[in-house]
């Protein structure tokens, strides 16, 4: 597995380079292959005395629901599926940790065959963690730290860790430290019924207690978003998400063989349903009333993706053609209760000009869609003048992206969303959208636990 996105590197056709880009980051083709690309005249993004940092390729294993094949496999089993060799540094990106592998970016490199000369560090930024891991890269490579840079992310839903109470863990690492048996007895019997209730993780805020599906819930209320309208956008993703699966448009995807098991081969959480059964659905959060549901909703996922990022002159030097140019980036945060899910909102005008660049410049679009709520809030939000001048600061609204080119081969919530690893499919599904539809700049944005 190790060298498996090596390899496909080195069969790459000789092609033009596009771009993509977004809120956690923007990319741009620049001047040496922009007239072999497409025949626009867009102006380049490069800058003077920095370097340009390109994709290279982009890989990852079959995103698929909590509780299946992956299911007796480790974090790292994923993610050095998802490594490759040859490079001078690992970032990787991860939510919930598995405590044996608490820098999982090392153990997934040492797994997949990687050097023990190479070094690798692991970052968590919630559902923006391998957003994190890519950018950290381009900082690296920028700053002339290093030419070659794998980064990526992995979650594995299916095993997370579960912990004894306070009060039991307390008794416990006491407990280790009793020198006698009678400190030992002593300790023991202290120990009461209630110790033994575990502490079970959520996709909660710690800073408000409120899960994010209760969130996604009053922010769909708050922007006058209906359930029919949730349920017909997470239709549109799943019935997209099925046509490009078909069409063999999920180029990145890869097989995976699970140890003793089948070899995976594409995501299992794509539902080509109705309205009238997604109707049928119980409100899964805030009851009876909600709307937010199950079906409306990004579901728990097992994955790992990578990405291999260079600067644009090792690229060439190794013969190698960008499939994309990494331009900008920026971060956002707000208030985790009342706007815990709009950061696509307020990163999108922010990367845009930095970029010197409109919305009406971008020809692709992907945001990881957490809920089909958020993100039709989200629509509403970046189209409306009062909602910028009141919450923004800004004299007018930054424009929602057009449907046609938004999210065009399904999403997060037919994908499926490994918490650590969305990101980079993000990034790479833009790049290879822009190859197909032969456009120029693409724009990636992504909501994240914290209100970033």
């Amino acid at each position: 597995m190790s060298s498996m996105l090596i390899s496909a590197i080195r069969t790459l056709p000789a092609c033009s380079a596009w771009a993509a880009g977004g809120f956690v980051r923007s990319l741009s083709c620049s001047s040496q292959f922009q007239a072999a690309a497409q025949p626009k005249t867009k102006k380049s993004l490069g800058k003077a005395g920095v370097k340009n940092v390109v994709v290279v390729d982009g890989v990852r294993i079959p995103f698929l629901l909590s509780g299946t094949s992956y299911a007796d496999l480790m974090p790292h089993d994923l993610a050095r599926a998802a490594l490759q060799d040859v490079v001078d540094y690992i970032v990787y990106g991860t939510v919930i940790q598995e405590v044996k592998t608490s820098n999982v970016a090392r153990e997934a490199a040492l797994g997949a065959g990687f050097s023990d000369k190479t070094p690798a560090h692991t970052v968590t930024m919630a559902c923006i963690s391998s957003n994190q891991a890519m950018t950290t890269g381009v900082g690296m490579i920028a700053a002339g730290q290093c030419d070659v840079v794998v980064a990526g992310g992995v979650e594995l839903m299916s095993d997370v860790p579960i912990r004894h109470s306070r009060k039991m863990r307390k008794t416990m690492l006491t407990l280790n430290r009793a020198k006698t048996l009678g400190q030992k007895l002593s300790l023991m019997a202290k120990i009461r019924p209630d110790y033994f209730t575990p502490e079970l993780p959520a996709v909660a805020e710690f800073s408000t207690s409120e899960t994010m599906g209760h969130s996604a819930d009053r922010l769909a209320a708050s922007f006058g978003v209906s359930r029919a309208e949730q349920d017909e956008y997470a239709l549109r993703s799943h019935m997209l998400a099925k046509k490009a699966q078909d069409e063999g448009l999920l180029e990145d995807v890869v097989p995976f063989k699970v140890p003793g098991k089948e070899t995976v081969t594409k995501d299992n959480g794509i539902r080509a349903s109705s309205m009238e059964q997604m109707g049928k659905l119980k409100p899964a959060f805030v009851k009876p009333y909600g709307t937010v549901t199950a079906a409306n909703s990004s579901f728990l996922t097992d994955g790992a993706s990578a990405i291999l990022i260079m600067s644009e002159e090792k690229a060439l030097a190794m013969g190698y053609k960008p499939k994309a140019y990494l331009r900008d980036f920026v971060y956002v945060s707000q208030d985790p209760k009342d706007q815990l899910l709009l950061g696509p909102t307020y990163a999108t005008p922010k990367v845009l000009e930095r970029a010197g660049l409109t919305l009406g410049d971008i020809d692709v679009f992907e945001f990881h869609e957490a809920f089909a709520g958020q993100i039709l809030a989200n629509m509403k939000a970046m189209d409306s003048d009062w909602f910028a001048q009141n919450y923004m600061g800004r004299k007018s609204k930054v424009g929602a992206p057009p449907l046609d080119k938004f999210n065009t081969w399904g999403g997060s919530l037919s994908l499926g969303h490994p918490f650590g690893a969305t990101g980079c499919r993000l990034v790479i599904t833009a790049a290879h959208r822009l190859k197909k539809e032969g456009g120029q700049y693409g724009l990636v944005a992504a909501c994240a636990a914290g209100g970033q």
